[in-house]
């Protein structure tokens, strides 16, 4: 028989220089997967290539690029990592994380159903790096058993990020679509759109599928599933298998629900409400349920075979591995293998019951590795116990299996408040051996750091000081008039609060910082013309709007300046480029009519005229006491009486001289 891998010509090649193929992993039907070594940094790696029909799709393959790119900043524990794609000739691929170990399918079609406790195990790995997608707001779009991972070191992991969202730019029809059609959500079936919610919904079906042994919906053609996923509702699992706690079905439920709005918002929301059921079953269950650490169990020897036609439990280092009799034969997806418990006759027994007796001692072996001293031994620290009071962590540990200790340690941190929990040791994300000890790290704030002298510094020696310290820089940086410091120097730097970080002798780490950079000094517009004004001002970044009028030196109709609102300083105000500078409009000088005081005695002529703003001269030999009397007459005035003078010009009168 001639093998695959000797028959594939990508054996042995050697893409882009760097990637040698040393054998085929597995074939989809969007994409075949290999094993290849990164001959670069010498280390093992999965690398999936495009069918050669679907990289001929332009749109197909920018797609492709733009979620690999978007995969590739996913950093999380329970994602599988992009690390690089390209394209060699006409063959577009990926490079990813290679994880040995089986797929969730892998464990399904070998055991078809799994306990409370694995299920809930499984599913807060997979909600974990869901969630993690979702913040980032990338949609899988094609979740299912085959996608979820579970490696031979103890990780769970979330893969084919990098294609999901490519895929559903095209259609397939026939097998090649049963697989996704099992878990795609109704509005994904009527619309063709999909979100987060979308996602939960293919979450909700895998979980029926972990819990019953079988998908909700089955038929021979897959618009016979579609048509159920868009018009019926998901049953509850229990109606299928009475193990199931009525917590677990209204999990499922919730996930499944037809409409979009009455599922969770996304992973994170259904993560957090996994973990309170988990809470609430661990600590409901009684020593003897299921959960509980039991002995191993021996399968009995062939005399007792018969006993297997019955609904029997396989115990697997401890944990049940529950068998149901499906209520009658269906059809399913090429997706889902249902392991037969139907009840045999004794008179049958053969050469075929001694192969199925042999095949459920090898899948309890291999699924009692896998939950006992394999992966399933592990439990990952969650994410959700950051941010959260050390009560609330302690809870959510607890009931992981997982011992907290009493002393809380500390740590600095950037983002988590003072006083919840922004770590542990082991770290958050990491995986450890079920009943470990794990310390809470409580969170100090950020680590204070030295505030640099950013006052007269230029933009980009303020920038490079941010970037060491670290700090956040806050864009764009905030552009602002001044007259004293030249234009692109700082003038100050607006800590979190909106105020003044200078003069601080410390910041928070990573904290943000806003630098305010000098424009230089306002543009001269006294006496322009308003629309002269405004192109001058849009010039240097300001929206204008006229003013207020006032009497000024400057024609009538032209602009006399800015209106500067005086706070309580007594500072004028301050322009920031985008600003709208309210501009002053000029009257033209403000011209009153001298009057005639010609006549008047002198200290009547000076309190008219001073009334009036002007101001008053006099030109007499008479002391400044008779200037009451009638013999202190005004004898002559200048200007005339009639002119037209500006408020505060001089008017000079005249009494009695002596020569």
């Amino acid at each position: 028989m001639v093998s695959a891998n000797s028959t594939d010509p990508m054996i042995g090649r050697l893409l882009d220089g760097r990637y040698q193929i040393r054998s085929r992993i597995a074939r989809g039907g969007m994409a075949t997967v290999y094993l290849a070594t990164d001959l670069r940094l010498e280390r093992k790696v999965a690398i999936k290539i495009m069918h050669g029909h679907l990289a001929d799709d332009s749109k197909f393959k920018e797609r492709f690029v733009q979620e690999a790119r978007s995969s590739a900043r996913l950093a999380h524990p329970n994602v599988v990592n992009v690390f690089d794609q390209g394209q060699d000739s006409d063959m577009a691929y990926l490079v990813m994380e290679y994880l040995p170990g089986i797929t969730l399918r892998d464990l399904l079609l070998e055991h078809r159903i799994l306990t409370t406790e694995q299920t809930l195990d499984i599913m807060e790995a997979v909600l974990a790096g869901l969630a993690a997608a979702h913040k980032a707001g990338i949609v899988h779009r094609d979740l299912k058993p085959e996608n979820v991972l579970l490696a031979d070191d103890g990780r769970i992991k979330i893969g084919d990020f990098g294609l999901a969202r490519a895929a559903s730019t095209n259609t397939a029809t026939g097998a090649a679509l049963l697989g996704t059609i099992a878990y795609l959500s109704p509005e994904l079936v009527t619309r063709g759109v999909a979100d987060t919610r979308s996602d939960i919904y293919a979450v909700g079906i895998m979980m029926y599928e972990m819990l019953v042994g079988e998908q909700p919906f089955t038929g021979e053609q897959p618009m016979q599933i579609a048509y159920q996923h868009a018009n019926d509702s998901v049953p509850s699992p229990s109606s299928a298998n009475h193990r199931v706690p009525a917590e677990l079905d209204d999990l499922v439920l919730w996930a499944t629900a037809r409409e979009p709005d009455d599922r969770p918002r996304d992973a994170r929301a259904l993560l957090d409400q996994l973990y309170q059921t988990h809470s609430s079953l661990m600590t409901a269950l009684p020593p003897t349920a299921s959960t509980a650490v039991q002995r191993t169990m021996v399968l009995p020897s062939a005399p007792a075979a018969e006993s297997l036609g019955s609904t029997a439990e396989t115990h697997i280092f401890g944990s049940e591995l529950q068998q149901v009799a499906p209520p009658a034969p269906a059809q399913v997806s090429e997706n889902t293998t249902t392991l037969s418990t139907q009840a045999t006759k004794r008179k049958s027994r053969g050469w075929w019951l001694l192969a199925l007796i042999v095949l459920l001692v090898g899948g309890a072996a291999g699924a009692g590795w896998y939950f006992g001293a394999g992966p399933g031994s592990q439990v990952t620290i969650p994410e959700s116990i950051q941010s959260s009071t050390p009560e609330e962590a302690r809870a959510i540990l607890e009931s992981l299996g997982l011992e907290v200790s009493d002393e809380l340690g500390a740590t600095s941190d950037p983002v988590v408040a003072v006083d919840l929990v922004a770590n542990s040791t082991p770290e958050v994300g990491s995986a450890v051996p079920n009943g470990s000890t794990v310390t809470l790290l409580i969170s100090t704030g950020p680590q204070p750091i030295a505030v640099p002298a950013f006052v007269g510094m230029t933009e980009q020696e303020a920038r490079d000081a941010i970037a060491a310290a670290p700090f956040t820089l806050v864009e764009p940086v905030i552009k602002q008039f001044d007259p004293d410091i030249a234009a692109g120097l700082v003038i100050d730097a607006l800590g979190a609060d909106e105020t003044s970080i200078v003069g601080l002798e410390t910041y928070g780490e990573l904290q943000n910082v806003a630098l305010i950079i000098s424009s230089g000094p306002l543009p001269d517009i006294a006496c322009r013309t308003t629309d002269e004004a405004s192109q001058i001002l849009a010039g240097v970044g300001l929206n204008t709007a006229p003013g207020k009028e006032v009497f000024s030196d400057c024609e009538e109709g032209t602009v006399v300046g800015i209106d500067r609102e005086v706070d309580g300083e007594g500072n004028g105000r301050t322009f920031r480029e985008g600003d709208t500078a309210t501009l002053i409009i000029s009257r033209g000088p403000d011209l009153i009519q001298v009057p005639d005081v010609v006549g008047d005695r002198i200290s009547d002529a000076i309190n008219e005229l001073e009334s009036l703003e002007f101001v008053v001269t006099v030109q007499t030999d008479l002391p400044q006491g008779l200037w009451g009397t009638f013999a202190a007459e005004v004898l002559d005035q200048e200007p005339e009486a009639g002119e037209m003078l500006k408020r505060g010009s001089e008017v000079t009168i005249y009494g009695l001289r002596q020569d």
